[in-house]
């Protein structure tokens, strides 16, 4: 089937799973859930593989080992198609890209791109550029002051501090969401991030 939407039956079943977070409401509505929310997800990742890759829909349920919240449920339906993400909630969709949670040694290599005067003023200028067409630019985590080894006055500290770079588009709940113009969003979203995903896959890889 061709996407066309989330409809607003899995806006409410976010909405119920955000009051009632538990495996009672999870069993009552599951059918729901396989219906008019992971369905559509998929219908969305299978039309958009051919551009950007392969997706992968995250799993359903939280890892609580090390977590004070013990809730079992994520409330929202997210994926990843291939370096970008995309995420369905009762708060609305939210898609991006980009390097957001770095092992140590695609770190540092991003660090040193920042770094170095050629890439990262490219980056510098991609980053702008994404502010000036109403996107966010973002990281995992931000370092309050200057990583080890660079100086406090870095002409990039920004980009330094940022553990990883990337950028998003939210939107809150509308009718939209329930037509195929939900995929136009994530599409221009995802080729918005291009610029930026081509710098990562050249300086950090």
């Amino acid at each position: 089937m061709a996407f066309r939407g989330w409809p607003i039956e899995a806006v409410e079943f976010y909405e119920g799973l955000e009051a009632d977070n538990s495996k009672v409401y999870w069993t009552r509505h599951r059918a729901v859930y396989d219906s008019h929310v992971k369905a559509p997800m998929e219908e969305l990742l299978a039309e958009l593989a051919a551009e950007f890759g392969e997706g992968t829909l995250f799993r359903p349920h939280r890892d609580v080992r090390f977590s004070a919240d013990k809730s079992p449920y994520k409330t929202n339906c997210a994926a990843r198609l291939g370096s970008g993400y995309v995420s369905f909630s009762a708060e609305g969709l939210s898609v991006g890209s980009g390097l957001y949670m770095p092992d140590a040694a695609a770190l540092a290599r991003y660090r040193a791109a920042v770094d170095a005067e050629k890439s990262g003023a490219a980056l510098a200028g991609i980053v702008d550029a994404l502010h000036q067409d109403g996107y966010d630019t973002m990281a995992h985590d931000v370092l309050k002051t200057a990583p080890r080894g660079y100086p406090k006055d870095h002409p990039r500290i920004e980009l330094l501090r940022h553990k990883g770079i990337a950028m998003m588009k939210t939107w809150p709940v509308g009718a939209w969401l329930g037509t195929a113009k939900a995929k136009d969003r994530v599409v221009t979203t995802l080729r918005a991030g291009a610029p930026l995903r081509d710098w990562l896959a050249r300086h950090v890889g």
